[in-house]
């Protein structure tokens, strides 16, 4: 599932009810975003399919961009049970992040 999260409450009522969630902050003039959005939702589909997808266009909510520490694009921020596992920001390669949610998502998922 994707969807685009626009306020802070509902990022907050994400994060509470889903045991793995994957933010996406973009910005639609960011051509590393653009290339790389298809790419993470299909890895995601196939090896994490209990971990559910939010996006958040950084440019047109700056507030929310910023009250998460996210100043640059693309950044994915991986929440397990409610808190932040990791993140990584601009030059992202699908083979570690696959790695990284693999590590959490195992134990979570078995």
């Amino acid at each position: 599932m994707t969807t685009e999260l626009s306020t802070s409450n509902e990022l907050q009522q994400q994060l509470n009810c889903s045991p793995a969630i994957l933010l996406y902050f973009f910005n639609d003039n960011c051509a590393p975003c653009i290339a790389l959005r298809p790419k993470v939702e299909a890895m995601l589909s196939e090896e994490y399919p209990e971990m559910r997808q939010f996006y958040i266009n950084a440019a047109k909510l700056p507030e929310l961009a910023a009250a998460n520490g996210v100043f640059a694009s693309p950044t994915i921020i991986a929440f397990f049970e409610g808190r932040e596992t990791f993140r990584v920001s601009k030059f992202v390669s699908i083979y570690e992040l696959s790695e990284k949610i693999g590590r959490s998502y195992t134990m979570i998922f078995g």
